[in-house]
């Protein structure tokens, strides 16, 4: 692959997904335009709200699939992340694949290699019901609470697992981490500070306060078209209602593109250029002058014009206003440009909250190394004049991409991803 200067390589690509739990099936469920979106059943006495949930998911099932050759790990993963809460968990799964998918030992790890782990306040769940548990039967606390409830319990697990010794941190940023998190980690090989970095989301758990809040904001569908939960989530459409939530994990690793090429590593895709803006404001109003001054930035740093991006992952989570403030943002940066294609994978994945950005980028990465754009399933009547990837996946001569994601507190990221024909 013939390099930007100041690219960096994503050399592996993990996912952890109710559509699938590796990348080629990851990839094949969106360019069948597969949703994971359900209804919980009505007799589980849950919240009733359409979600893509990991249901079922078990570390053990996960091993027996993943390292069915390596019972070493398998019985690693088990003493170490066997009682951690769910992010942890999860966290534990998407990195030992990237690691392995990344051929790099475990000693080479050690030596150069920073973690990154995307999100906060990550278990709420696992707290709600630990609280409630306590308020119960206080005698049947378990001591190990004091350290599955923090978010760097996730550090230590992937660390632990991996054998990574130099720096790890977590970085929250809403519905914005996972992509700064890879803006992050972007910059810290490039100022040299890592030969190469994991960047890890975890899937993140709501408790039923959180979702519920959500709910009586508005920002939650959940009342329309509960006969058909796969058409729920509507980004960009007139009859839109609101996001529906989805858990899934994703992890990667990028290297010094020299790095990769001296030992032989396959190149996936690069992180060819980041940008990231705050809106100096206080709470959920999306704004779009904000927006679309975090894409130029990208643009910037990877040097290119917006005529050079053959593709736009949208952040589009269905909302109300946040899809509208997104297309006017899209318009600003991008009107006038016909050779393109807008989606967004939320309709399928469900918004994977401070995993979105990490989880879309590695669908970025796919629909880069397919060729082809995954449709807007639910996409029926626009709300502005742009060129959206229709409702059946499109082949295209794709290269370059931008990813958007944006969060409430007014962060705002996009990241630049490209491969070589």
């Amino acid at each position: 692959m013939t390099h930007i200067p100041g690219a960096v390589a994503v050399t592996a690509a993990s996912v952890l997904s109710p559509l699938a739990d590796d990348l080629d099936g990851f990839t094949a469920a969106l360019l069948a335009g597969r949703s994971a979106v359900r209804l919980p059943p009505t007799d589980g006495g849950g919240s009733g709200l359409p979600v893509a949930a990991l249901d079922g998911f078990a570390l053990a099932d996960w091993a027996r699939r993943h390292l069915p050759d390596d019972p070493a790990t398998t019985a690693r993963l088990r003493k170490v992340a066997g009682r951690a809460a769910l992010p942890a968990r999860t966290a534990a799964c998407v990195a030992l694949r990237a690691v392995r998918d990344s051929g790099l030992s475990r000693d080479r790890l050690a030596d150069g290699t920073a973690l990154l782990v995307a999100g906060s306040n990550l278990a709420l769940a696992h707290q709600a019901e630990t609280v409630l548990g306590h308020d119960r039967a206080p005698g049947r606390l378990r001591a190990s609470y004091a350290l599955t409830h923090l978010d760097v319990d996730v550090v230590g697990v992937v660390s632990e697992l991996t054998g990574i010794r130099g720096e790890g941190w977590t970085l929250g940023g809403a519905s914005a981490s996972g992509t700064l998190a890879l803006v992050q980690a972007a910059r810290t090989i490039a100022a040299g500070w890592a030969e190469r970095v994991l960047v890890v989301a975890p899937a993140a758990e709501l408790s039923p306060v959180e979702a519920e809040s959500f709910r009586r904001t508005g920002a939650l569908a959940h009342e329309h078209l509960r006969a058909e939960p796969t058409r729920m989530c509507r980004p960009f459409d007139r009859d839109r209602q609101g996001f529906v939530r989805g858990q899934a994990a994703a992890a990667v690793v990028l290297e010094r593109a020299e790095a990769a090429r001296e030992r032989g590593a396959g190149v996936l895709a690069e992180i060819a250029g980041h940008g990231q803006r705050l809106d100096a404001r206080r709470g959920t109003e999306p704004d779009a002058e904000g927006q679309a001054a975090a894409m130029r930035a990208a643009l910037a740093t990877a040097g290119l014009a917006p005529g050079d991006i053959d593709y736009v992952n949208a952040h589009g989570t269905g909302s109300v206003l946040g899809d509208e403030t997104e297309a006017a943002s899209l318009q600003k940066v991008f009107g006038g440009c016909t050779g393109l294609r807008v989606n967004s994978t939320k309709p399928l994945t469900g918004h994977c909250l401070t995993a979105a950005g990490l989880v879309e980028a590695v669908a970025t990465i796919a629909q880069l190394r397919a060729g082809s754009v995954h449709p807007n399933p639910n996409l029926e009547h626009p709300v502005a004049d742009l060129p959206w990837a229709g409702r059946t996946a499109e082949r295209r001569p794709l290269r370059t991409a931008l990813s958007n994601s944006f969060a409430f507190g007014g962060i705002n990221a996009s990241v630049v991803i490209r491969v070589q024909p």
